[in-house]
C-alpha cells in the first residue's frame, strides 16, 4: 500500500455528558483532565428541559479532542476496557467509528475513588488518509475525490491491524 492510501487517525474526541452542572460536573472536568492531561471544553444545554432540571445554556457536558500520539495511546486503554472488541455496527460508511464505556474505571490502571464517582463516555474516532487537509485549509480548498475516501471496510482493517482488535457483526 502506497503511502498516501495508508489511514490515520485524525481525532478521537471522548464526550462526557453528566446530565447537570455544579459539583458533579467539577468532578467529571478533573477526572477527565487526569485521564487525558488535557483541559476539557464544557458543553453547553441547547434546550430547556423542566423534567430534568436542566435550564438553556447551562453548562451540562464535556468533551475533550487527542490527536497524534495522545489520541493512539488512549485508544489502547480504550479498546481494552472493551475487551478488545467492537461492533462492525459502530463503523459509518467513511471508516469512522464510535463506543461507549459504561464506566471510566474499566480503563486500565484507573482505580475507583468514592469522592469522585462513576462516569461513562462515549468515543468518537475520525479517519483519514494523507491529503486530507484540502478538505479543511483556508485557501484553495477542495473537495476530496470518492476514490480517496476511506471505506468502512478500509476503517475495519485499520482498526483490526493497528490495536488488534476483533469486530464482529
Amino acid at each position: 500500500m502506497h503511502e498516501m492510501e495508508k489511514p490515520r487517525i485524525e481525532k478521537v474526541v471522548i464526550n462526557m455528558g453528566i446530565g447537570e452542572s455544579g459539583e458533579k460536573l467539577a468532578k467529571a472536568e478533573s477526572l477527565l483532565e487526569n485521564l487525558v492531561n488535557q483541559k476539557p471544553i464544557k458543553r453547553k444545554a441547547k434546550q430547556t428541559n423542566k423534567d430534568f432540571g436542566i435550564r438553556k445554556n447551562e453548562p451540562i457536558a464535556l468533551k475533550v479532542t487527542l490527536r497524534g500520539k495522545k489520541a493512539y495511546e488512549f485508544l489502547k486503554n480504550a479498546f481494552e476496557a472493551v475487551d478488545n472488541r467492537i461492533s462492525s455496527g459502530s463503523f459509518d460508511m467513511y471508516g469512522n467509528f464510535s463506543f461507549g464505556l459504561k464506566e471510566h474505571i474499566d480503563l486500565p490502571g484507573v482505580k475507583y475513588d468514592p469522592k469522585i464517582g462513576v462516569y461513562g463516555m462515549d468515543i468518537c474516532v475520525s479517519l483519514e488518509r494523507k491529503g486530507y487537509r484540502i478538505k479543511r485549509r483556508r485557501i484553495k480548498r477542495r473537495k476530496i475525490s470518492p476514490n480517496h475516501r476511506i471505506k468502512k471496510e478500509e476503517g475495519i482493517n485499520f482498526v483490526k491491524e493497528t490495536f488488534k482488535v476483533d469486530v464482529y457483526e
